[in-house]
């Protein structure tokens, strides 16, 4: 099942996306809400989607403007160093415990939406990424069953300023700019995917320059262990999503000059069977032209 949330004549709704159509799910019932969440947190409502219960208008699935999948999630957790050959591209041992970190609520837009480069850095780096939408909550879960607790997986892009990164030992500056973590625009359910999401073409690309290119089954953390691994420390919640980390081909990494993202290119991040996240890049200081002006 492959889930939006979007904007569309000045509303926010849920839809059901089936080819190229969009099946209003928030019109068809309301308690559906405006984001995931009501999805998430009603299982009733799935089976009742699942069971082809649910009729009403569709719409062009291309006319609606993605909004963010769960508007205010509890907790943004990022897995880093999850692909070897990241690893070696950026000069790290291999670890035998994942990086983690965490991303604030302004750091993170829907797909479609602006990545910007702020006016204090042009260091603006991409990372493809898979997402997790946590569903069933809780602490201290079981590898054997954690993807009981996965709603749906989405598209990330973890925009990164490399400069600001690397200014401390704590990865949370170059991580946590307002406006470099696009999500979305599907969410897919577990049932249409391999389990974990695992073995899925992942790719970056500007245009025609494919700038990254692998698999999710190359990753070295999958998700069932991430999810086994974050609930130790701290409580899942319905909503909460959780980055898998990105393969190599980084810009920072390329040989011989870094290959960092430029205002007026477009970032296309994909993974098979979920769909493009894609994002323009603007400048901070066009951005705030604009708004005077507008």
């Amino acid at each position: 099942m492959k889930l939006m949330v979007g904007k569309s004549a000045d509303s926010t709704a849920v839809y059901l996306i089936e080819d190229t159509k969009a099946l209003n799910l928030t019109a068809a019932m309301p308690e559906a809400g405006t984001d995931l969440i009501g999805l998430i947190t009603t299982p009733a409502l799935m089976e009742k989607l699942r069971n082809g219960d649910v009729s009403g208008t569709t719409e062009d699935a291309a006319s609606i403007e993605p909004a963010l999948p769960v508007t205010a999630p509890g907790k943004i957790l990022c897995l880093g160093l999850n692909y070897i050959e990241h690893i070696k591209e950026g000069g790290y041992d291999i670890p035998d415990y994942p990086a983690i970190f965490m991303r604030t609520r302004n750091s993170i837009m829907a797909a479609g939406e602006p990545m910007v480069r702020p006016r204090c850095s042009d260091k603006l780096d991409y990372e493809a990424e898979l997402m997790i939408v946590i569903g069933k909550g809780g602490r201290y879960i079981t590898e054997e069953d954690a993807l009981d607790h996965v709603f749906g997986y989405t598209v990330f892009n973890d925009g990164s300023l490399r400069d600001y990164q690397r200014k401390t030992h704590q990865w949370t500056p170059g991580k946590n700019f307002d406006n470099t973590g696009a999500i979305g625009p599907y969410v897919v359910t577990p049932e249409d995917l391999p389990a974990g999401a695992a073995g899925l073409k992942i790719e970056s690309r500007v245009g025609d320059e494919v700038l990254q290119s692998s698999n999710t089954g190359n990753m070295i953390w999958s998700v069932a262990q991430t999810i086994a691994i974050m609930s130790e420390f701290t409580t899942l919640e319905p909503g909460d999503l959780i980055a898998m980390g990105t393969p190599p081909g980084v810009g920072h990494a390329k040989k011989p000059n870094p290959r960092w993202l430029k205002p007026g290119e477009t970032v296309e991040i994909e993974i098979e069977r979920i769909g493009i996240c894609a994002s323009p890049v603007m400048d901070e200081a066009d951005i705030a032209t604009q708004k005077v002006t507008s």
